[in-house]
């Protein structure tokens, strides 16, 4: 696949690599990179999302380009409304739609002339026409989430009717929308096998594949030593991460402090309400947003994951067990990663739960290390950066060779 040429379209600038999502992108564009292909990445900077110019300009330098347009995809009270009344659509849609970025996505497509574009948004979905008037391109989507299953069970947990009929309506909205999306491309590229299998008994689709988020994982040296801590890390403007922290620390904190009264535990993320940012708890300690994501966690020997809520996979606890951490997390959270609980990670749903494996772990530090070695080892063998690379371009080469047949 070396000298293939490849546009990857993005809802936002994949930086800084914080969270998730932007190092699921990233090391979707190094994926292709490292295996000789041409990456042409054109990003929108979002409003909500904004990089400065200057940052930008030093990032993603040894791609073949890299090309921003700036969106304005700021919350409109009025529009959302009208949208939920009067439109069909979901909200989401219209607010990634730029005319700014259709008519440079035009121009890099007959410029460029790519093999392959590859959307990393189910959102962008709206600018396939554009793709099919001006590149002979197989059309790639990556399925971070199934996006309707996040607010499906978001409205599920909503005790305010009101904004329960909104999130039921805009999750059955998104669900059409998705559907209709997944059956438009030659190939989708899901987190996990549970995802491909709802996909396929939801929608006739051309072709899928399971390629899960994959680490470098020779860049991700085994840490032994830091201190008996939690941690917890995670983009805070994603609804998720933030309920989670707030069950973790309203519910479950007084029953860690009672179990374990000297542990400490430290939060993080970007975009943090201020409510987040001024939590006063005793062994709680808000760190806002980091400004070096690696020394943060590089001391900490514990990752706490009390997640309810989303898809895909979770790309901070693949990155902790290939760093030898030990990960407290719910089924949710460990969701797409083929862990078993007591081998790979220590699961736990409630209060006491959460609060008997951190307990456990303080007092069995050498058990608990022999299950973050297992985990390790499990994401060298299986979330290799560079063996998932080689199935994806394999599977792509199949469908170019079909094509030019």
């Amino acid at each position: 696949m070396a000298g293939r040429k490849i546009l990857v379209l993005t809802n936002r600038v994949p930086y800084p690599l914080r969270d998730g999502g932007n190092l699921a992108m990233n090391t979707m564009i190094e994926g292709y990179r490292k295996a000789g292909w041409q990456v042409y990445l054109l990003a929108m900077n979002t409003s909500r999302h904004r990089i400065a110019s200057d940052t930008i300009s030093k990032i993603y330098s040894d791609i073949y380009a890299f090309e921003t347009v700036d969106v304005d995809n700021g919350l409109d009270w009025k529009a959302i409304l009208k949208n939920f009344f009067f439109e069909r659509e979901a909200e989401h849609v219209k607010r990634y739609y730029s005319e700014d970025f259709r008519k440079k996505l035009k121009d890099v497509l007959v410029a460029f002339e790519p093999d392959v574009v590859q959307v990393e948004s189910v959102f962008l979905s709206t600018y396939l026409p554009v793709i099919r008037k001006y590149a002979n391109a197989i059309t790639v989507l990556r399925l971070h989430n199934v996006e309707y299953q996040i607010w499906q069970g978001l409205a599920s947990k909503t005790k305010n009717i009101l904004k329960r009929i909104y999130l039921d309506s805009l999750a059955e909205r998104i669900r059409n929308y998705e559907r209709k999306a997944w059956s438009q491309y030659d190939l989708l590229l899901a987190i996990t096998e549970k995802d491909a299998h709802l996909v396929q008994r939801l929608e006739t689709v051309n072709d899928i594949l399971v390629a899960p988020f994959a680490i470098d994982v020779s860049a991700v040296p085994a840490q032994s030593s830091g201190e008996w801590v939690g941690y917890h890390i995670g983009a805070m403007d994603w609804r998720p991460n933030e309920d989670a922290m707030r069950w973790f620390l309203h519910k479950a904190w007084p029953v860690v402090k009672k179990a374990a009264p000297g542990f400490r535990f430290y939060f993080a993320g970007r975009n943090m309400s201020a409510e987040m940012k001024e939590v006063q708890m005793d062994g709680v300690y808000s760190m806002g947003e980091v400004e070096d994501a690696n020394a943060f966690i590089a001391d900490k020997r514990i990752l706490i994951v009390p997640l309810w809520s989303g898809g895909g996979i979770r790309v901070k606890i693949l990155e902790a067990m290939a760093a030898g951490k030990i990960v407290i997390t719910t089924s949710k959270g460990i969701k797409g990663i083929e862990a078993q609980p007591n081998e790979h990670y220590l699961r736990a749903h409630s209060p006491q739960d959460f609060a008997k494996a951190i307990k456990w772990c303080l007092e069995h530090k050498s058990e608990a290390e022999n299950i973050a070695a297992n985990a390790r080892a499990l994401v060298v063998e299986k979330y290799n950066q560079a063996k998932v690379a080689d199935t994806i371009a394999n599977e792509v080469e199949k469908l170019l060779a079909t094509r030019r047949a």
